[in-house]
């Protein structure tokens, strides 16, 4: 596996580069151009600039996450072929800075949820955390709210700007249904895998977080079902998975060790972290160590290991430990430990496999 760390860039992150870097194994950075707004072109010259960042520290800038998806793509309106050309212009750009795969999602609104960004754990750390009794009770903007008050970072998925129209969008998704949704996704699919392919650049798609409706809103990236589904809609090695282990495993339905085996070849960019869930829906993300959530991440290490997986993969969401003032869920001693989890169980797995 290709080890590599997500970085928000030079003034939007408090872990500078070269701490990157002295974890073992890491190669390289996922990255984005979190100020560009969803729809717009990639402008070439911060394309450049982030690549010579990374490459000042030996770190390569292969993985994207995320070019998010313009709202009226998903919902099917008149101006998605506008952004839809703007999206191929933006992946022929990041391949000619070297970008081998690109991390996207076609969630709603909303790229993810969680009501409570610091949520404490019994032994003092905190952690992101989604109770369910208080979404269903809640007002999307009250959330918006909640979320926007306690972060002092920006947080993708959540830029002001989109959330300014955000009853607006409600209005808009009210009319839209699941397969309003899978065939907008299509149409998406149809015009991008050709370019993607056409540049050497391997599309993941990201599966919904939590994997299954919030406020209503249409979600249909949720299970093995509905991969199996989204695989065959554009049948092509291009068209693939980022395969998050937390964001399926907040569902208990949901086996992922099983999911990865059965899409290894189809898995562009691996999310390997842990949750614990509960029985009344909620969950709370914790440390990658598999005793530590209900997630068998030595399970989904050996998954990978036995499918021959060699592509990218990064330790997702820590804890915050240490007292480390961070970006929600984005710790680095929690996501450096978490790396070093992997490794373990990843290099016993190779020794085993020689008969060491």
């Amino acid at each position: 596996m290709k080890m590599i760390m997500r970085w928000f860039g030079e003034g939007n992150d408090a872990i500078p580069l070269k701490h990157l870097n002295q974890i073992p194994g890491v190669e390289g950075v996922v990255w984005a151009l979190h100020d560009v707004p969803a729809g717009e072109v990639w402008p070439e010259n911060k394309i450049v600039e982030v690549k010579e960042q990374a490459e000042s520290q030996g770190l390569h800038i292969e993985v994207v996450e995320s070019v998010n998806v313009h709202e009226d793509i998903k919902l099917g309106r008149s101006t998605r072929d506008y952004y839809i050309d703007n999206y191929i212009t933006t992946i022929e750009r990041l391949a000619e800075a070297g970008v081998k795969v690109i991390c996207y999602n076609f969630m709603p609104v909303f790229d993810w949820t969680r009501t409570n960004l610091y949520e404490e754990l019994e032994d003092g750390s905190t952690a992101l955390f989604f109770e369910n009794k208080k979404i269903q009770n809640m007002d999307p903007n009250e959330l918006v709210r909640t979320i926007s008050k306690n972060s002092k970072f920006t947080m993708p998925g959540w830029e002001p700007e989109r959330l300014e129209q955000l009853s607006s969008l409600f209005e808009q998704y009210k009319e839209v249904t699941k397969e309003d949704l899978w065939g907008n996704l299509q149409y998406f699919l149809e015009r991008v895998i050709p370019v993607a392919k056409a540049n050497d650049i391997k599309m993941g798609i990201h599966p919904d977080d939590p994997p299954w409706s919030v406020f209503g809103l249409p979600r249909i990236i949720t299970n093995k079902e509905d991969l199996q589904r989204f695989i065959r809609l554009v049948d092509d090695p291009y068209n693939g998975i980022t395969l998050c282990s937390g964001s399926l495993g907040a569902n208990p339905e949901n086996n992922v060790p099983d999911i990865i085996k059965q899409f290894a070849d189809r898995i562009h960019f691996a999310h390997i972290r842990n949750v614990r869930t509960y029985d009344n829906g909620d969950f709370i993300e914790t440390s990658h160590r598999t005793e530590d959530g209900s997630v068998d991440i030595y399970k989904v290490v050996e998954a990978y290991h036995e499918s021959g997986f060699n592509s990218y993969v990064r330790p997702d969401h820590g804890r915050h430990i240490w007292g480390e003032t961070c970006r929600p869920g984005y710790g680095l001693y929690d996501r450096g430990l978490g790396i070093m989890y992997l490794w373990g169980i990843w290099d016993s797995l190779q020794r085993n496999t020689k008969g060491e």
